[in-house]
């Protein structure tokens, strides 16, 4: 006995079971890279999708950092936003056309973290 074509299956997600439509698409850029993101996506969320881990560095010798809790309550996930540092990649939505480029130590001399 032949079996038949061996039908293959694209994995289920959990908006599969829930009914949800895709969340709109757009665009931030990061260090001169244009990445795909979803509404309400956090910055964290969208680097980490792009396979980017570290988007910092330490005052005390350059050491790379990312999300370290994921939850705001510490500060290894500093990015740099449109100009403006210090600001927490796991809570900032990435909100379409964002510049997000890496924080090297506090961003700027004048600003402490």
């Amino acid at each position: 006995m032949m079996a038949g074509p061996r039908r293959t299956r694209r994995p289920r997600e959990p908006r599969d079971l829930v009914g949800g439509a895709a969340p709109a698409a757009h665009t931030v850029e990061f260090d001169g890279r244009t990445l795909p993101a979803q509404s309400g996506q956090s910055i964290a969320a969208v680097l980490w999708a792009a396979g980017i881990l570290a988007w910092r560095t330490t005052r005390e010798g350059g050491a790379p950092r990312g999300a370290f809790c994921g939850i705001g309550s510490c500060y290894d996930c500093l990015v740099t936003v449109n100009g403006r540092p210090n600001q927490r990649a796991c809570l900032v939505p990435a909100r379409p056309g964002d510049t997000v480029t890496t924080q090297e130590g506090t961003g700027r001399a004048d600003l402490a973290v």
